[in-house]
């Protein structure tokens, strides 16, 4: 037997009668006719009681026999099953696990701080009984080691200016990185019989060793993004305003004086803080 075998027991309100009435029916029977032998049967009624299971919504039994595996309860209910039957507890409901945040090192060597949100339930009692020790255990561990994996496959940031241009990464790519780590996880644990609903990434940051140089890296990539962008603009508008002027023949400028208006204009728009004007009273020349 390898696979799970799902049974539905004797109805247990059937056999709670049965069990009333052999229980109390000698003690009654002794008692009006004066006769102690109805007792001999009472032992039978607390052989029976034993057997009584309560299954509730989303929970099962597995029914053991002397070691041999009987099957599953999985339909809730109260029942009645063999008396000498090991009768052990799962739950089939849907569970949330936290794991504890990781370092570790991404693709490109950085540690990186990592925790993983999982919601998983039991979907084969008979692996998670029996192929694995302790199957609350095994989901924490193997979560551990798939998130630790998915980790090294990709950067944590996109890092171009060092060649480093990828599709994927850990901050960014977070659908595409989540379903990694869900499809991770689930082959892991599929010998356990464990279902995972949802894999995500709960926490992701750099190690403190690192972070305050990465934070100053991301700074300055977004500057010198920002320059760039700033630099674009002023190019395309002292164009323009070359342009119009000799459209509107507003001034005559020699080559000269372009450069320097040029110059001047770059300055303006690319500088940091605001230009203070100088009122010129002499002629161009001066």
């Amino acid at each position: 037997m390898k696979e799970e075998k799902t049974i539905v027991p004797a109805n247990g309100y059937l056999v709670l009668f049965v069990f009333l009435i052999l229980f109390f029916g000698p003690i009654v029977s002794s008692i009006v006719t004066q006769s102690p032998e109805f007792l001999v049967i009472i032992p039978i009624a607390i052989l029976i009681a034993p057997g009584f299971i309560m299954v509730q919504p989303n929970g099962s039994r597995v029914l053991l026999l002397f070691g041999k595996y009987i099957g599953t309860v999985k339909k809730n209910g109260f029942y009645w099953v063999n008396p000498f039957y090991t009768k052990k507890k799962i739950s089939l409901r849907a569970r949330n696990f936290d794991s504890e945040r990781l370092k570790v090192n991404d693709k490109l060597g950085n540690p990186v701080m990592i925790s993983t949100i999982l919601v998983w339930r039991v979907q084969n009692t008979y692996k998670a009984a029996f192929d694995v020790d302790v199957y609350e255990n095994f989901v924490r561990v193997q979560t551990d080691a798939a998130v630790r994996k998915l980790a090294s496959m990709y950067p944590y940031d996109n890092f171009a200016d060092e060649g480093h241009d990828e599709d994927i990464t850990l901050r960014s790519s977070v659908n595409e990185v989540s379903n990694a780590l869900e499809k991770e996880i689930d082959e892991r644990l599929s010998i356990a019989g464990i279902e995972v609903l949802e894999a995500r990434i709960g926490y992701l940051a750099y190690a403190q060793e690192i972070a305050n140089a990465m934070l100053k890296r991301q700074q300055a990539t977004a500057i010198v993004a920002a320059r760039h962008k700033i630099v674009e603009g002023a190019v395309s508008m002292v164009e323009m305003a070359l342009e119009e002027l000799g459209k509107k023949q507003i001034v005559d400028l020699d080559e000269e004086r372009k450069a320097a208006m040029v110059s001047n204009l770059m300055v303006i728009l690319c500088g940091d803080k605001d230009a203070s004007p100088v009122l010129n009273t002499g002629t161009l020349n001066h």
